[in-house]
């Protein structure tokens, strides 16, 4: 009987075989392989979603980027991102598959290369929610019909060229910004439209959208005023309006907004005070207040912080703002970033800077600011700029306490120290500036110097430092050999938190770097009092791109292992004693574009290479020995070479003036022989002279 049972309970051959049931509709699944045919998106390593792997056999519900409704099969989301840019695909001509998910409620395709414009079909997409076209190349204007999608909570087109002209009534207002009747968009909670071509004014009917939490404008073309209305926007906790052309006062019906923890009005024409409700405690999240690039003047009334305030990011550079530095910012003790740089600020840093111990960087550049630099116990900073002030004395020897140091600039001030050898045991210290200031002194001391492994920009120009530099001295900067491998371009710039800047001398002239790339090394050692040799290990730093050494009293040849350093762009050793030839290696840096050997004592034939023959004539003035330079400075501007810089062939061509050079010497010799002998007798004391003066 058991063995009876046993045989019972197998299932039969024909169940074994029966089909597999998949979940999605078959209308569903040939949709999407006809949107597949119309929108090849072709994957790299790197694409999260793409259609690739769709194919009949496998549940269309299980596709890389498809959710369907677990009950009735529809596609009801739909995610695809592919980095590459080997095919642009037309949303315009995908739109009739897309008409076929009719219960689609997430669209997103961001990062895909669409082009063309936005088909107005897109607004039969009823049951939509969420919908992100952001990152492509789309044109023209946003379709009216987008209106009609009374379900919609989120829509981004950030980073498009669409365009649209607000400045309408709000009827038309309501099917262009807020794409349809305003109503039927009250749930919409995101708008992001950042980085495209709208221009324009804001009309106040924004103020309907009265269910939004964040809206996002930046980076197009608005213009006038911030609408009044905007205050019906209760629930709005992040406002961007970035990078337009809107103008006057910032609006007193935005301290209505309550809920708002992050304001960025940044690059805008915004003038007067500051609104003083800026600085509320905020109640959602952390806090970012960024007015930059602005004309701002003042702060109003006396400003009153309540503690527990969780400000984190506050930016007010390149503004208009005057008088001595705001104390009462000393009370936003989770601050991280801190810029109130190209002010007018006046006075002394603080010692109350000292309770943001959360603060990682510190702008304070390009004000009026004087007195001491502070002590920086307890910081955890990362980044410290104070270049173009009055500031003096030392550098403080706590910032060897802030041991993720990666960046500090203290140029253009009148800070009179010795070099700071202590800095070399910050390991992560990248940028150092303290050009421009009253240093003194050699850069090495045997017992203190170790060099700087990870440092790669260095400018310690217009200084009193002096002495020579040994062989060796720069064996130990790792950092300059290594190659930068390029990652996603947001983190191909240094700065973590913000991004860095500094000012520098760059092709002959004063430049600013709004950002440094990565990859960026450079050594500035010009303006000083340097002597003896070049040292030839500076040929170890391969991916050093700029190197200017002019304006001290280096001697001695060119070293040629400067040939080693193949990345180099800028090579500036003017105004120096260097002698001897220019070494034939320095023809082969096929990125060398600027070159200034002027005013020193070379002598040889410059090469003949395309690097070389693009310079200015004015980059190998008063060289007596120079010769080769038709080509760069004309016939008329090249100085006659000696007889030792004659070719040989030229020393052969004349014989008939051999007898009269002849007769010549022999009248010659005796005055010869007298010269020699009276000059001996003058330079005997002369030598003296020398070494008592």
């Amino acid at each position: 009987l058991t063995i009876y049972f046993f045989f019972c309970l197998l299932p039969l051959p024909n169940t074994i075989a029966s089909p597999t049931r998949f979940l999605c509709r078959p209308d569903q699944r040939d949709a999407l392989l006809e949107l597949k045919k119309e929108f090849p998106v072709h994957s790299n390593d790197s694409d999260p979603v793409t259609t690739v792997s769709w194919n009949k056999s496998v549940d269309c519900c299980s596709w890389d980027g498809v959710t369907c409704d677990a009950n009735l099969g529809n596609v009801i989301s739909l995610q695809l991102i592919s980095r590459s840019t080997a095919t642009n695909t037309s949303l315009k001509s995908s739109s009739r598959s897309l008409l076929k998910l009719q219960h689609l409620r997430e669209l997103r395709l961001s990062i895909c290369n669409l082009q063309g414009e936005i088909p107005s079909s897109i607004g039969n997409l009823s049951h939509l929610t969420y919908l992100d076209l952001s990152d492509n190349q789309l044109v023209g204007e946003v379709p009216a019909s987008i209106g009609n999608l009374n379900q919609l909570k989120y829509m981004s087109m950030w980073g498009n060229h669409l365009r649209v002209d607000i400045e309408l009534d709000e009827n038309q207002f309501e099917g262009t910004l807020d794409f349809g009747n305003t109503s039927s968009s009250s749930k919409l909670g995101v708008l992001t439209v950042g980085d495209n071509n709208f221009d324009g004014l804001v009309p106040e009917s924004i103020g309907k959208l009265h269910n939004l939490n964040s809206l996002d404008l930046s980076q197009n073309n608005f213009r006038g005023r911030v609408p009044r209305s905007i205050w019906k926007l209760r629930h709005l906790n992040s406002l961007d309006l970035s990078h337009n052309n809107f103008i006057g006062r910032v609006p007193r019906s935005i301290s209505k907004l309550v809920n708002l923890n992050s304001i960025d009005l940044s690059y805008n024409k915004f003038e007067g005070q500051i609104p003083h409700h800026f600085w509320r405690p905020s109640q959602v999240g952390s806090g970012h207040v960024m007015l930059s690039h602005n004309s701002f003047t003042g702060f109003g009334k006396p400003v009153e912080i309540i503690d527990g305030t969780t400000l984190e990011r506050l930016d007010l550079g390149s503004n208009s703002l005057q008088g001595t530095f705001p104390l009462w910012m000393c009370k936003f003790r989770a601050l991280i970033t801190l810029d109130l740089s190209n002010n007018h600020f006046s006075g002394s840093i603080p010692q109350c800077l000292k309770n943001l111990t959360q603060l990682r960087v510190l702008n304070l550049r390009n004000n009026s600011l004087s007195g001491f630099l502070p002590d920086f116990d307890g910081f955890e900073l990362e980044s410290l700029d104070v270049s173009h002030n009055n500031l003096m004395g030392k550098l403080p020897k706590s910032l060897i306490n802030c041991r993720l140091l990666e960046f500090l600039n203290v140029k253009g001030n009148k800070i009179n120290d010795m070099f700071p050898f202590w800095l070399g045991s910050l390991q992560y210290l990248n940028v150092l500036m303290l050009g421009s200031n009253a240093f003194y002194g050699p850069v090495y001391n045997p017992s203190t110097y170790v060099g700087f492994p990870n440092l790669q920009i260095i400018d310690i120009s217009n200084n009193n430092f002096v002495g020579s530099l040994p062989q060796d001295y720069f064996s130990n900067w790792t950092v300059m050999s290594l190659v930068w491998k390029e990652t996603v371009p947001e983190n191909n710039y240094m700065g973590l938190f913000a991004s860095y800047s500094m000012d520098m001398a760059y092709k002959g002239a004063d430049t600013d770097f709004d950002r440094i790339f990565r990859n960026f090394k450079a050594i500035d050692f010009s303006g000083n009092r340097f002597s003896g040799h070049i040292p030839t290990s500076i040929g170890l730093l391969s991916e050093m791109r700029l190197l200017n050494l002019s304006d001290n009293t280096f001697t001695g040849n060119i070293p040629p292992s400067l040939a080693n350093i193949t990345k180099l762009e800028i090579l500036d050793l003017s105004r120096n004693n260097l002698s001897g030839e220019i070494p034939r290696g320095l023809d082969k840096l096929s990125f060398l574009s600027y070159i200034n050997f002027s005013h020193n004592h070379l002598q040889g034939l410059v090469p003949q290479s395309t690097q070389f023959g693009s310079q200015n004539c004015s980059s190998f003035l008063d060289n007596n020995g120079l010769y080769g330079l038709e080509e760069i400075c004309g016939k008329h501007h090249v100085p006659v070479p000696t007889a030792q810089q004659q070719p040989e062939e030229s020393l052969l061509e004349p014989e008939e003036p051999v007898l009269n050079w002849i007769a010549a010497a022999i009248a010659f010799g005796p005055c010869v022989f007298c010269g020699l002998v009276i000059g001996h007798i003058f330079t005997s004391y002369k030598h003296e002279w020398f070494y008592s003066s």
